[in-house]
């Protein structure tokens, strides 16, 4: 079958593809910047690795984008310290790539080329890796079946499965499981994964269950938040705060009803509010939904801050340390395709709320399940959980110390890992 798969993907879906993006790129600016950025990938990479000891070992990690790529910094890091290697790192998309350039910790940064035979084949020979890593779930057939050609190690990280997924109906899961079968290793995140991965007939000694290193990462970034001093000292005595993080339209609407309400009562309350998208529009409207009902500020103006109670977040790359001045965290996309990371708000020890479409989350499942998070399906459910949690503080540090360690639980993943590469590297 895997004879079948390889003709049908290079001479069906790949040309397909190309007329796809011909087009889409006309309409959608991450499409365009992502084809034009690999114009010179190839030109780019034999400078970049003409610098390098190439008698050292090449690590190989490709990332989707920039959140998977914090879950391959613990592991990329810990390798720094333990071993003198060359580090590469590829990017399949723009915003990871651009957001990435400056990584101190990888020797070159690389987009990923678009997954032709050819393409894979000459990045293979120029990178000439020891092991590739691929983080969570972007993987490509050409890729995966050109390191097995080359035989060249290749494992899945922080890997995931549902039970329920596209992947397993009949010509799909014939499909994957000709991929996954040709790794090496997958490293799995709980042992719920390994049982929905062998569904796909994999040899059960590839499959291995060793944890999250999302867990690693916000727990690591949690201690280094305490430095960075996004506000001032003692900007928040006396104040209660409440970070709404990566808001869409959709969140705030059900959240700002709640949050004015809610103000009238608790006159103590600070609300930050990060949009997952801040544009100046989406500020723009933010400001106006408040206008004559509470004073708002934007971050980039804190200078002139004059006791507002409604921050705006109008930059990026700051979200995961504002949760450290939180009392409560909302976690946003729950109320449009998915929520975000519960992890980095649960870090700090403090309750979440999260709405509806959670079911892409484990983790916000297991918190909502051991009591830590809670979900709200509207206006009245949002304003009445915050209620609470603002007005009695014993339930909401109880609350909050459950998210704690929950997360403190799970810390440990990046130390499986690399033992279980450790042969490669």
């Amino acid at each position: 079958m895997k004879k079948f798969w390889y003709l049908f993907y290079n001479l069906i879906f790949i040309p397909l593809a190309k007329i796809i993006l011909i087009f889409a790129q006309l309409i959608n600016p991450k499409i365009k910047s992502g084809i034009t950025g690999r114009k010179k990938l190839f030109e780019n990479l034999i400078i970049n690795l003409a610098g390098l000891d190439r008698s050292k070992k090449m690590i190989w990690f490709h990332s989707a984008s920039m959140g998977e790529f914090e879950q391959a910094k613990p592991i990329i890091e810990k390798i720094r310290l333990q071993k003198d290697v060359n580090i590469i790192v590829s990017f399949f998309s723009p915003s990871g790539y651009n957001n990435s350039l400056k990584y101190p910790y990888a020797d070159v940064i690389v987009y990923f080329p678009f997954d032709t035979a050819i393409a894979s084949e000459r990045f293979i020979n120029l990178v000439q890796p020891n092991i590739a890593i691929f983080m969570r779930y972007d993987i490509w057939p050409n890729m995966i079946w050109k390191l097995e050609e080359n035989h060249i190690p290749f494992v899945i990280v922080d890997a995931t499965m549902r039970k329920r997924t596209a992947r397993k109906w009949l010509f799909a899961k014939s499909f994957h499981k000709s991929l996954f079968n040709s790794f090496t290793k997958i490293l799995c995140v709980s042992e719920n994964d390994v049982n929905n991965f062998l569904e796909f007939n994999i040899k059960p000694e590839k499959l291995k269950s060793v944890g999250d290193t999302r867990f690693d990462r916000v727990y690591q970034k949690s201690l280094q938040a305490k430095e960075k001093k996004i506000f001032k000292d003692n900007f928040f005595d006396n104040k209660k705060v409440f970070v709404v993080g990566s808001s869409w339209e959709s969140d705030e609407e059900v959240l700002i009803p709640a949050i004015v309400k809610l103000m009238k009562y608790e006159k103590d309350l600070v609300v930050i509010i990060v949009p997952h998208e801040p544009t100046v529009l989406h500020i723009e409207n933010l400001e106006n939904q408040f206008l004559n009902i509470e004073k708002t500020i934007r971050f980039s103006l804190l200078n002139d801050y004059q006791e507002e109670r409604i921050i705006l977040i109008d930059t990026i790359g700051i979200l995961l340390t504002l949760y450290y001045y939180a009392d409560v965290a909302y976690v946003g996309g729950s109320f449009k395709q998915g929520i975000h990371n519960v992890l980095e708000p649960a870090v700090y020890s403090i309750p979440i709320l999260f709405g509806p479409k959670n079911e892409n989350s484990q983790e916000a499942q297991e918190l909502k399940k051991i009591g830590g998070a809670f979900e709200v399906k509207n206006k009245k459910e949002a304003y009445k959980t915050l209620r609470k949690l603002f007005v009695d503080d014993k339930f909401r540090v109880e609350k909050g110390k459950i998210n704690y360690n929950f997360v403190l639980n799970n810390i440990g993943a990046t130390d499986k890992i690399i033992n279980e590469i450790d042969n490669y590297l």
